[in-house]
């Protein structure tokens, strides 16, 4: 792009003022500049815009909602799904999608939240975690597993760089796809970029929504098309108790015809901050934590459990030609008042004491009321969510350090190995994906 170029864009969407300090910028800031302007996506922008507007009219009341109901199986349907998922599986049908565009800051770990080390043995970061469970599904399936992960600008050269410095943790490379999610201006309250240095615009990521329009642009979509794929597994980077593509979860995904699926696990207690599933008009939608009251997160049923008693880990199934279709759908967006670094007529940059601009986000649940049919699988959290979000207390290293060890102590349990109390154990994936593979090796590696 051109400066000539730019100023049409800018000026045609009423964005002048990006060039605005131009003169003052030697050639390596003015290319860089000109670099981002050519990222912008003005159509969304203008839905910004419109949505800022919009800001201060009243909302629209939430509706009246019940829970959405829960999939228990058992028996024989429970035997039927766990079929269903392992055909899947073993046809190479099955896809999985990581989210890990954040950074460790907020566990004092500089780099990619998938490099902290969380093995409570061996110090492996939950990338290895997350990598040896396809490996296992590989190895166990006798297919390939194709593993989509979804950065961040801020992370992707690191990322990469872990995957290559630990040789993709056993996977083939051919089956690990990374994409970039998108970034997006914020607004002050006239709808105008902001900029946060003479020579940069202020950018912020899309939001977990986003997932959906960068696979589209990455070519990520073309490529699950190209493998054949028709069921996408989804998670989030934090949780290494995840159990990644099981096939009771798939098959219930694909018999059933499910646009989208969402495990659920009983909350830890009323004030959890999970979103809950609910059905609403005739529709099912994600109700985050934020927008309960108290009551409702408090009331409870006559046998004193709760009425929100599900809580949502972002745990998803997706059928291939659901997320093809949404891909090409405007999302909602939503907005959230910030204070954001900008620079003021002299092109010094101001950090203000009180929030001056607006980012905004997609939601990946806000596609849920287009599936023509969306289910939700209870999941044993004791089993499969311990993830690691706090420096200290709940979901913290300590408590998923803790949630790990007794699992796999449970599982050699099973296996009828006992352990003296306080001696750790940490098991490889990729060597048993669950207690009835471990039971059925007969003995301990490595």
């Amino acid at each position: 792009m051109t400066r000539t170029e730019a100023q049409t864009l800018l000026k045609a969407n009423g964005q002048e003022h990006v060039l605005a300090f131009w003169d003052t910028l030697d050639a390596a800031a003015q290319e860089r500049l000109l670099a981002q302007i050519a990222t912008l996506d003005f159509a969304a922008i203008g839905r910004m815009q419109a949505m800022l507007k919009e800001a201060g009219t009243p909302a629209a009341a939430a509706g009246a909602f019940e829970p959405a109901p829960v999939e228990e199986p058992e028996g024989d349907a429970l035997a039927a799904y766990v079929a269903k998922g392992e055909e899947l599986l073993r046809g190479g049908k099955v896809a999985v999608l990581l989210v890990a565009g954040g950074q460790g800051s907020r566990l004092g770990y500089e780099g990619p939240k998938g490099a902290y080390p969380i093995g409570p043995v061996t110090d492996r970061p939950l990338f290895w975690f997350h990598a040896r469970k396809i490996l296992g599904l590989d190895l166990t399936y006798g297919t390939h597993v194709p593993f989509y992960i979804m950065t961040s600008e801020t992370n992707d050269a690191a990322t990469r760089a872990h995957f290559e410095e630990n040789d993709y943790f056993g996977l083939p490379r051919e089956d690990v796809f990374f994409f970039v999610q998108g970034m997006w201006p914020a607004l002050d309250p006239e709808g105008k970029i902001i900029l946060d240095r003479p020579d940069h615009i202020f950018m912020s990521p899309d939001g977990h929504g986003g997932t959906l329009a960068a696979l589209e642009r990455s070519g990520a979509l073309a490529d699950m098309a190209r493998r054949g794929i028709e069921q996408v597994f989804y998670f989030q980077v934090d949780n290494p108790m995840v159990a990644i593509a099981d096939p009771s979860f798939v098959g219930l995904h694909a018999a059933k015809g499910a646009d989208m699926t969402l495990k659920v696990c009983k909350k830890r207690e009323a004030h959890e901050s999970l979103g809950v599933v609910v059905v609403r008009d005739g529709h099912c939608a994600m109700v985050e934590y934020s927008e309960l009251s108290d009551e409702q997160m408090e009331r409870t049923m006559p046998d004193g459990s709760l009425w929100l008693a599900y809580g949502s880990p972002a745990i998803h199934m997706f059928s291939y030609a659901f997320l093809k279709a949404e891909a090409e759908r405007n999302m909602p967006l939503h907005l959230a008042h910030k204070k954001i670094a900008h620079v003021d007529a002299a092109g010094n940059v101001v950090k203000p004491e009180k929030p001056n601009g607006y980012k905004f986000e997609k939601f990946i649940f806000d596609v849920m009321p287009n599936a023509k049919t969306l289910l939700t699988l209870a999941f044993d959290r004791t089993q499969e969510f311990s993830p690691v979000k706090n420096a200290e207390g709940n979901d913290s290293p300590a408590t998923t350090k803790r949630d790990l060890q007794a699992k796999w102590r449970g599982w050699l349990t099973q296996a009828g190995i006992a352990l003296p109390e306080g001696v750790p154990v940490e098991i490889d994936p990729a060597y048993a994906l669950d207690a009835a593979q471990l039971k059925a090796k007969g003995l301990l590696i490595g």
